[in-house]
């Protein structure tokens, strides 16, 4: 695992920029300058005025729905249907490349039907992060599976290979990676060890929607994948979530649990003498939702590529400053997203103050930044019950997960184009770090 100092700094400096440029002496002046005014300003937690004065209302708004999304669901109300399911597993077919996908109530009754998919031996493991929400590992218990804790790289907030490998055992059968607020996790070295080890890929892109490596969209990586359309993430319907399977046998296997009539599977499926009974339960996506999610679809990319810019915008200057880094894999070969927050870290001592004393004051600046702890999910009660599993999950340390909560610093992400008040930002944080020292004392 790659601990805080190990990652590099993304993108290159203005310096170097300048540098390559042949306008060093120039852009040291330019530079200079609002640094030396950030020193002789005074902070806003010691009485000085507030950097931040544009306000925010608004600009972190989601989801963004107009009279497209209006219209779709007036249509449904008027013209009753299940229509908009079929129509969008075929459109998420031809977005991701892949020849199966299942509409479902949530991200969650697919991650389940995708358990059951597995048709896995009762005490089977399946290696998956403790940083991720429950539903990435609760309901494996109820096909007798059972997680094995793997740690993250504090900085990318995803699944730490090297971590898994130490801990991989006799009952591994499949590992489980999560893109976490739309970073791509290391697939192809992933996928790489898999194959050797003889392990199944499966993903949770459950905040990944249009997300790349290697030009290659996340869930098309993995045998099967999940997508949460959850109405706070890239793609939103107010809720729904889609399946998607690489073979027909997991495709069809996941229908006969969660849909009765196993629309969409081939008749010769061996699943489909189970239509008009299922095995399991019923998670059909709501029209609506459906209606929905096709609708965004048709301007995900764009969205994202315009979150992504300014997001950029904001933390090219931020990780100048010493001790501040961002979430990042450090890849070029990858194309990611933003959702929900803008994730920072702090090296409280190369920045020479706490974290705390830095909240404190770019709160007191007008910045919107908080002490994220995510819940971690060995910690909980559930894990070390044994009446839930068929054996107990080891409940391991996990030194990256603690480091990246002992380390964060989560600013929203803005979800409309805010330039004044994304410089505000940057100039906030250059205020509170030309004054480091006087932070770090007190």
């Amino acid at each position: 695992m790659q601990g805080m100092n190990d990652m590099p700094k993304k993108h290159p400096t203005r310096r170097d920029f300048l540098v390559s440029s042949g306008a060093l002496a120039a852009g040291l002046t330019l530079a200079a300058a609002p640094q030396a005014r950030a020193q002789t300003e005074k902070l806003a937690i010691a009485g000085g005025p507030k950097a931040v004065t544009v306000p925010d209302a608004g600009v972190c708004q989601w989801p963004q729905y107009g009279e497209t999304e209006e219209n779709a669901v007036l249509e449904l109300i008027r013209k009753p249907s299940y229509d908009p399911l079929v129509a969008l597993e075929e459109d998420w077919k031809k977005f991701l490349g892949v020849p199966f996908a299942k509409a479902h109530y949530n991200g969650t009754s697919a991650l389940t039907s995708m358990f059951f998919a597995l048709n896995l031996p009762k005490g089977s493991e399946i290696l998956v992060p403790s940083y991720t929400f429950f539903a990435t590992i609760v309901p494996m218990r109820l096909f007798g599976l059972v997680p094995v804790f793997v740690d993250i790289n504090p900085r990318t907030l995803n699944f730490d290979l090297e971590d898994a490998k130490k801990r991989i055992t006799k009952d591994t059968k499949a590992v489980l990676p999560v893109h976490w607020i739309g970073l791509p996790s290391d697939m192809d070295h992933i996928s790489e060890w898999a194959k050797e080890k003889g392990l199944i890929v499966l993903e949770d892109c459950a905040h990944a929607h249009g997300a790349k490596l290697k030009d290659k969209y996340m869930g098309s990586w993995g045998e099967m994948a999940i997508f949460s359309y959850q109405m706070s993430k890239p793609l939103p319907a107010i809720e729904g979530g889609m399946g998607v399977y690489q073979n027909a046998e997991y495709h069809g296997r996941a229908n006969a649990f969660m849909d009765y009539q196993l629309k969409g599977v081939e008749k010769d499926n061996p699943y489909m003498k189970y239509a008009g009974s299922s095995v399991g339960v019923k998670f059909r996506m709501h029209p609506f939702a459906a209606a929905l999610a096709r609708c965004q679809l048709k301007g995900l990319e764009e969205r994202n590529e315009a979150g992504a810019n300014q997001v950029r915008t904001l933390n090219d200057r931020l990780v100048q400053l010493p001790g501040l880094y961002e979430q990042s894999s450090g890849r070029k070969d990858v194309r990611r997203l933003h959702y929900s927050w803008n994730m920072l870290f702090v090296d409280e001592k190369e920045a020479g103050m706490s974290r705390a004393k830095v909240i404190d004051a770019l709160k007191a600046e007008g910045v919107n930044a908080s002490a994220l702890h995510y819940q971690p999910q060995h910690e909980l009660p559930i894990y070390s019950e044994e009446e839930w599993w068929h054996h107990k999950p080891i409940v391991p340390e996990l030194p990256g997960t603690k480091q990246a909560n002992d380390t964060s610093i989560a600013l929203p992400y803005f979800t409309k184009q805010a330039p004044e008040l994304v410089e505000q930002y940057a100039k906030a944080f250059e205020k509170v770090w030309a004054h480091r020292k006087e932070l770090g004392n007190a």
